[in-house]
């Protein structure tokens, strides 16, 4: 067997999640700590995930840091001078490592709906952007062995000149995950599906994992195929999402919460896809989602997923 070969086997054996199910804390545990920072990642091992979600993006020096937009947030970034932004920011791509450094990301600011979304989140003033090697060395200093990673690719097919081309993208982080030797324990995920075709033809030892909302899925106007989904889009692949999933070569689905039925489970079982909604922060929707039978939960607040499964031991 090629090298090649069996990389693509141990990817296929490792779809599965480690544990019967995969507790997700989206951008560390954005619900309780600033999103996508170290006091928030270090919340998710606190509570005992079992991945930890988290975005991508890449700098004008190319590091790959973590951090949610295209642009830098005025939601939750405040600058040098220690000031909100006055709307949206510079692109990630535009600026340096070093000059991101400079930005504080450690409080939502007052008044914004992101404000109200998540009350008990707790500020840490004077938090940074932190890269992708400072989630896995954190991680490596926490003793913790068996956590894994999910990230996101974040790119646009609407707005190609605000990052990387994706083949480019998906080759600088597959490079850094392969740095690091975490490969095996690393799952990449993008609504823009051309990322992860490159991942799949160039790093089958890396599973991916296919985001979809409406937003996505919805063709362009005329009738022409969503730009996001590189050419698999339902309406030519068997109509449904879990079957372009399939076609793509996916293995693992990551569909909106609000549209994923009982059915579309059940398909997606057949087609031997597992089943991972997102963001799921309502407890009731917690509830309704686990009865289905759904193979992990991603969400801002996995303390209270954590305990829906506890009462169900």
């Amino acid at each position: 067997m090629s090298p090649r070969a069996l990389l693509a086997l141990l990817a296929t054996l490792a779809v599965l999640p480690v544990n019967a199910f995969d507790l997700q804390g989206h951008r560390g545990a954005r619900g309780l700590a600033p999103e996508n920072t170290l006091p928030a990642f270090r919340k998710a091992l606190e509570i005992g995930v079992d991945t930890i979600e988290c975005d991508m993006a890449i700098t004008k020096d190319d590091v790959v840091v973590i951090y949610h937009d295209l642009w830098l947030n005025p939601d939750i970034t405040r600058g040098p001078d220690g000031n909100w932004l006055e709307g949206k920011g510079p692109a990630i791509r535009n600026l340096t490592y070093e000059e991101l450094q400079k930005y504080d990301v450690g409080r939502v600011k007052p008044g914004t709906k992101y404000a109200k979304d998540f009350p008990h989140q707790q500020p840490v003033d004077g938090t940074r952007i932190p890269r992708l090697s400072d989630l896995f060395d954190l991680v490596k200093q926490s003793g913790n062995a068996k956590v894994g990673f999910d990230c996101e690719t974040k790119l646009s097919p609407l707005e190609p000149d605000a990052t990387l081309p994706p083949e480019a993208f998906a080759r600088r982080v597959v490079a850094e995950i392969r740095k690091h030797g975490m490969a095996a324990r690393t799952m990449v995920q993008s609504f823009d599906w051309r990322t992860l075709q490159v991942i799949q033809k160039e790093a089958p030892e890396i599973r991916t994992m296919y985001l979809s909302s409406p937003r996505t899925l919805k063709p362009e106007a005329e009738g022409k195929p969503s730009p996001w989904l590189a050419g698999f889009a339902p309406e030519s692949h068997g109509g449904t999402v879990p079957k372009a999933v399939k076609a793509a070569g996916g293995k693992i689905w990551a569909p909106n919460q609000t549209y994923l039925t009982p059915e579309l489970l059940a398909e997606a079982r057949a087609l031997g896809i597992v089943v991972i909604p997102w963001t799921v922060n309502d407890p009731a929707m917690m509830v309704k989602l686990l009865d289905m039978g759904v193979d992990g939960i991603i969400s801002d607040r996995p303390d209270l997923v954590k305990e829906e499964l506890a009462r169900r031991k």
